[in-house]
């Protein structure tokens, strides 16, 4: 028997039927959360660079919580950037006030592209959820 649990938020599930993937996977106590990104709940992506991070880290938060986890039980972290230089100062100032600092570790990557355009930023994480 598996204890391989697929973790899609109601929020998440038009998306997640559409692309064909899973927001995250709960294995055991960890849970590996797939990117997430700034979009609205009619996914659209949002223009305003801070807002767009703040709409992701909110979307991050969504899918922890499906699974019973919160920021605090992040481990690892990656964070893919679209003109990371442009913007990295105003992702800090966001994920500093959403995120607790120096929690985990963190990997930033630069890349010319995401999955839409207009995407300046995605946010991979993996979890350990807590004993109840």
């Amino acid at each position: 028997m598996s204890d391989r649990q697929i973790i899609t938020p109601p929020a998440m599930q038009a998306l997640a039927e559409r692309a064909g993937y899973a927001p995250a996977v709960l294995v055991g106590n960890t849970l590996y959360c797939a990117g997430q990104v700034g979009r609205t709940a009619d996914l659209q992506v949002i223009s305003d660079p801070e807002a767009q991070f703040t709409a992701c880290w909110e979307n991050l938060r969504t899918v922890l919580e499906e699974a019973g986890c919160t920021f605090e039980d992040v481990v690892e972290m990656t964070t893919y950037h679209v003109d990371m230089k442009q913007h990295m100062d105003v992702f800090r100032r966001v994920k500093d006030s959403l995120f607790p600092r120096g929690h985990c570790a963190w990997t930033c990557i630069g890349v010319t592209e995401l999955a839409h355009p207009g995407l300046l930023v995605e946010v991979k994480c993996i979890a350990v959820k807590r004993p109840a």
